[in-house]
């Protein structure tokens, strides 16, 4: 049996391996979640949301615990790792209030004997192929809809947050979910592979542009549904009426948070000449007080890359800006001794044929660019094959919403920025990706919609 090793970021170090599933296993899930989805379907949707609550619960009692698996598997600092976990009971909250609503019957049509009605049925069976960065709410925002609407799911969690996705699967197990509708698959990317080619009704994938690309190629014969959120490099204007120090503040919050390893993290800032220079000198100094250390420490903001690859990366991108005449205000080095370590990065005159400011970098590196007015900002936030993210910072809402009208984003943010909330949809343009999670719309992506024609009488 082949095993999953699974790595302390922060020092190299074994924390466990685990065994690892085949494409007998596999398929021995699938088989099982399909023969037992009708059931739980049959089940009142009231019976299926009290699991959620029941897990909802558990979360709470075992928040430190939590905690600390994924900050020991992801290197996610600890005080994020608690950050996440109580983002997630809103979440919760969201769908419970709100799925019956969402996928009640709606009657249409109600006249002469004839009425039409809209019925929300489950996909069935949803593959859930999930990332590391932020495995709670990646993997909730997908499986806890797909539960409550009366689907089984087969979760593959990223292998970098597998004691994550197994702690998810546990829970949910505890509050009442049978273990073949909520199954989980431990393994890389071959476990992935065998479970796309498994018979599925819906294929979720949080991820990179690459990967998501060769899953729409496995599925798209098959006319499954699909949902793809993929990568991004997300922009902001700062205005030259905005507060240069608030602006910076905020800005470099949501570049560096989580070590920059966000979806929507702020991946280039763009920012009028009036003033940028006092702009850039509040961001430098921001970041400066970014402690860099030991996730486990409660003082600790910047922790280790989840992924060692990612250090070439970003160093390449760097090295890149330097090369075309880019300057580095801060940072730019990988961290020495074991670990996947990389300081908090600051470049500015950087301009679009470098790498740092067109492709996504992932990780805490930033590159500040100037700009004339709103026109140019406009133009260079577009210029991008990705589309997650944009925000506007302005006191202006007017000018603001002028803007941001006009950039080609998912979602777009006023004077904030590296925000999700259960109550919008979360979607992307582009390279970005395709479909949707959380909003009701969230909670109907799960389901397909069935119509019914009705006459009364003979």
């Amino acid at each position: 049996m082949s095993t999953l090793e699974i790595r302390n970021p922060a020092n190299g170090e074994l924390v466990i391996a685990l065994p690892a599933d085949d494409a007998a296993s596999v398929a021995a899930k699938a088989q099982a979640a399909r023969a037992a989805q009708p059931a739980w379907a049959a089940r009142p949707l009231s019976e299926r949301l009290d699991c959620l609550r029941a897990f909802r619960a558990a979360v709470v009692a075992q928040l430190e615990a939590l905690a600390a698996t994924m900050t020991r598997e992801t290197g996610k600092p600890i005080r994020m790792s608690r950050n996440e976990l109580n983002g997630l009971l809103p979440r919760i909250d969201f769908f419970l209030a709100e799925c019956e609503q969402a996928i009640a019957s709606e009657t249409v049509y109600d006249e002469g004997g004839m009425r039409e009605q809209i019925e929300h049925v489950p996909l069935g069976v949803v593959a859930n192929i999930s990332a590391w960065n932020y495995p709670w709410f990646v993997g909730c925002n997908v499986i806890l809809p797909a539960l409550a609407t009366g689907n089984a799911v087969l979760y593959k969690p990223s292998e970098y947050s597998t004691l994550t996705g197994l702690e998810i699967a546990r829970l949910l197990h505890e509050a009442g979910v049978p273990r073949q509708v909520m199954a989980c698959l431990v393994g890389g990317g071959e476990v992935g592979a065998a479970l796309l080619a498994q018979d599925v009704d819906g294929v979720f994938f949080t991820g990179s542009h690459a990967t998501g690309k060769r899953i729409a190629e496995a599925v798209g014969g098959r006319f499954v549904k699909l949902q793809l959120e993929l990568g991004g490099k997300d922009p902001t204007y700062v205005r030259e009426d905005a507060d240069p120090k608030a602006a910076a503040e905020s800005l470099a919050d949501g570049a560096m948070y989580n070590t920059g390893q966000s979806c929507c993290s702020v991946e280039r800032i763009y920012v009028h000449e009036k003033i940028h220079d006092a702009f850039v000198e509040a961001f430098v100094q921001v970041v400066g007080g970014f402690r860099m250390g030991d996730p486990v420490g409660e003082d600790t903001y910047i922790g280790p890359l989840t992924r060692l690859p990612q250090l070439d990366v970003l160093a390449a991108q760097v090295e890149d800006a330097r090369q075309k005449g880019a300057t580095v205000l801060t940072g730019g080095r990988v961290g020495g001794g074991s670990g996947n370590w990389f300081e908090p990065t600051v470049v500015v005159n950087v301009d679009h044929t470098m790498e740092i400011m067109r492709e996504e970098s992932f990780g805490p590196v930033i590159g500040i660019q100037k700009v004339r007015d709103d026109a140019e900002a406009i133009r260079l936030m577009n210029d991008t094959r990705y589309g997650l993210t944009a925000g506007v910072y302005t006191p202006d809402e007017a000018r603001a919403r002028r803007i941001l009208s006009q950039v080609h984003a998912g979602s777009v943010y006023w004077n904030c920025c590296d925000r999700v909330s259960p109550r919008l949809p979360w979607s992307g343009v582009g390279d970005s990706g395709v479909g949707l999670t959380l909003s009701k719309y969230g909670i109907q992506a799960f389901t397909r919609t069935k119509a019914w024609h009705l006459r009364s009488g003979s």
